[in-house]
């Protein structure tokens, strides 16, 4: 995503009434002639001239037959002074936004490639509203702090610790959602690809992402890896965009026995909860709801390693390494989801079993 910086745009550009009033010189005109023969006013004319005015296309057509010089010189000469002076205003805008930006990790967005490179701080004052789609700083608190488009935005991050760099997180998972195509989203679809979905958790394939994302894409369910930024150290969200929804997974703790629970959790969300509800992983907010978030779990755990499948292992009194394998392999799950189970539990120290845990790597 880039803005328009590689664009020339010239240090100053004039009003059309210089232009004007040099050609009524070379004429010698005075301004009242030239009102007569284009039956303006005078003051209008003078207006103009003195750069207080802007040349209309009634004008630019009318002056067209006194000075012959098409209408369209004129009109674009109104139209890149207009330009212009906006930019300037924009300028003068952006210097005021520039401790809004500091707020942002714009050193690490710029290091994952989020928003380019720039040298002054307005410049990368002027990325970071184009990352976000808005104009101005508070455009960006009216829908991230406010709610103020609850249709889109359905919780506020004004009391989270760091809404802006938990804002950034969120707005690239939507940037990466639609780069997907987009499909209706099925329930059905959706729980008939969670047994395959598993499969994939069990083996866990240098691919997995990939047949992950694929599998969820044809029930209309987008799933992406945002990376965690500085300052928003997130599991996982969930939250439905345009009757769409998205999961979006970090791979924070580059563990596949977090990432598959996490991924779950999330599934469970959709499956179990609405539309209008967004859910953030690790992150305190005062719309959290906490009950939902203990269903989500139970989904989790239900799909990862069963409370059923659980006690079955923790019955044995040595649980060796073998019998970490050998229950994988009969519940359908990977051993490093059990071992895990037994870190959370305190039944294994964290020093043991480490060996069957697999990084999280996206291709």
């Amino acid at each position: 995503m880039t803005t328009q910086s590689n664009q020339y745009h010239p240090p100053i550009v004039f009003h059309p009434g210089e232009t004007l009033a040099e050609k009524l010189a070379e004429l010698r005109m005075g301004p009242k002639e030239f009102a007569v023969r284009t039956g303006k006013p005078e003051k209008t004319v003078i207006a103009i001239l003195k750069g207080k005015s802007s040349m209309t296309p009634e004008m630019a057509v009318q002056f067209e037959h006194v000075l012959r010089i098409p209408a369209h010189f004129w009109l674009n000469m109104q139209r890149n002074y207009d330009e212009y002076i906006a930019r300037k205003a924009q300028q003068e805008r952006l210097k005021a936004a520039t401790e809004w930006a500091k707020k942002f990790p714009i050193a690490d967005m710029v290091k994952k490639g989020w928003i380019p490179a720039r040298t002054t701080l307005e410049e990368k004052t002027a990325e970071l509203l184009t990352f976000f789609s808005v104009s101005h700083p508070k455009a960006w608190e009216d829908f991230y702090l406010y709610k103020e488009l609850k249709v889109a935005f359905r919780i506020s991050l004004a009391h989270t610790k760091e809404p802006y760099a938990v804002s950034a997180w969120l707005r690239k998972g939507e940037l990466q959602a639609a780069e997907l195509p987009d499909r209706p989203y099925s329930e059905a679809a959706f729980k008939a690809a969670l047994p395959e979905i598993k499969k994939i958790m069990a083996k866990h394939p240098e691919n997995f992402f990939e047949q992950l994302q694929a599998l969820c894409l044809k029930a209309g369910v987008k799933v992406v890896h945002t990376p965690c930024i500085n300052k928003a150290p997130i599991n996982g969200s969930t939250r439905w965009l345009n009757d769409i929804p998205l999961i979006q997974l970090t791979g924070r703790y580059n563990r596949n026995d977090s990432f598959w629970f996490t991924f779950f959790h999330e599934a469970g969300h959709i499956l179990q909860h609405g539309k209008k509800d967004i859910f953030l992983e690790d992150v305190e907010y005062p719309d959290k709801d906490e009950t939902k978030e203990k269903e989500a779990d139970s989904f989790a755990v239900k799909w990862t390693l069963s409370k059923e499948q659980e006690d079955e292992i923790v019955q044995r009194l040595r649980i060796t390494d073998e019998d970490i394998v050998a229950f994988a392999k009969k519940f359908n799950s990977h051993p490093a989801i059990i071992v895990g189970r037994l870190h959370h539990k305190k039944i294994w120290p964290h020093s043991r079993g480490r060996q069957f845990f697999k990084p999280v790597e996206f291709c």
